[in-house]
């Protein structure tokens, strides 16, 4: 049975300060950071500005925070969607100069060779194949991820910290050509496929940047929405479980609108693999000690418990 899970939240326009406080509010947390390498999974799924990826100062914001809690060493690595190309992507974005300025290592998982990947079996579910993964998140002594808020138009309903997942997948085998994206695209259980992924590797911090969202639309273009917030868990079924609650502050779409949270095919399937949480009752919604903070997070726990 899962236990409970702390989800941080601080209303702040200061990624810098929102990233630290989010952090510290999770608490007594036995950070496996001091002496590791570790591996930053941003959202690059495209070039255009955020929430359609991540912004540059979250990735300053956590790479400053992973270097004082004792990482040794710190990879950036993510690949993009769709016809993007992934150097191309971090280029438009400035990626590498923020790379080099921060000195941590940067790497588009696409672009890596047949001998960095890894072919895996998805446990209970519905890939044909399995997948193909990167050895750097199969050896990386920690994971972080950092993910947004936004609805996504294409299957997934949503795309935050579960969905960030399809990210470290192969869009393409390294080795056969075969397409994994199409075959996740083309199916009816896409949500239930994007929640499997995640059985392949266990992030040890998730940080949404919730300044911004799009709560309709996405991922890479949407309707524009302000919540301000900076949110940060160690469950990422309890993040994005969260994160929709948010979005039903908002005029969304339907399909995030509509029925309970823990109903919703990602989250359900999530649950079910014992990913995270397996209700709302597990959530433990911590906020900071401000007033605009602890006013938000009365609103989202009103709209969590209504899911």
């Amino acid at each position: 049975m899962p236990g409970r899970a702390k989800v941080s939240l601080v209303k702040t326009e200061d990624r810098e300060r929102g990233i630290r406080k989010a952090v510290a509010l999770l608490g007594d947390v036995n950070w496996p950071f001091d002496g590791a390498h570790v591996v930053l999974k941003p959202n690059f799924n495209s070039d255009d500005p955020f929430p359609g990826s991540t912004h540059n100062d979250t990735l300053r914001a956590l790479v400053g925070l992973l270097r004082e809690l004792g990482s040794s060493h710190i990879t950036i690595a993510d690949r993009s969607g769709g016809s993007w190309v992934t150097e191309e992507v971090l280029a438009e974005k400035g990626i590498p100069q923020l790379a080099e300025k921060l000195g941590v290592e940067l790497v588009a998982t696409d672009a890596e060779p047949p001998e960095a990947w890894e072919r895996l079996e998805v446990p209970d579910g519905h890939w044909k194949r399995g997948v193909e993964v990167p050895k750097l998140f199969l050896e990386a002594d920690a994971i972080v991820q950092s993910c947004c808020l936004k609805t996504h138009r294409f299957g997934g309903h949503f795309t935050m910290s579960l969905k960030n997942a399809v990210g470290v997948i192969a869009k393409d085998s390294v080795f056969d050509g075969y397409g994994y994206m199409s075959e996740m695209h083309g199916s009816p259980h896409i949500r239930e496929m994007i929640a499997e992924i995640n059985q392949l590797y266990t992030p040890d911090l998730i940080v949404m940047d919730a300044i911004d969202a799009f709560v309709r639309g996405g991922p890479a273009t949407g309707a524009l929405e302000h919540p301000g917030l900076i949110l940060a868990s160690t469950d990422r079924i309890a993040i994005d479980a969260v994160g929709v609650a948010i979005l039903r502050t908002y005029e969304t779409t339907p399909e995030v609108a509509e029925g309970r949270i823990f109903d919703l095919d990602q989250i359900r399937r999530a649950a079910e693999l014992g990913i995270g949480v397996d209700s709302p009752d597990r959530i433990e919604l911590v906020a900071a000690d401000d007033r605009v903070s602890q006013d938000a997070a009365r609103g989202i726990r009103e709209a969590l418990a209504r899911g």
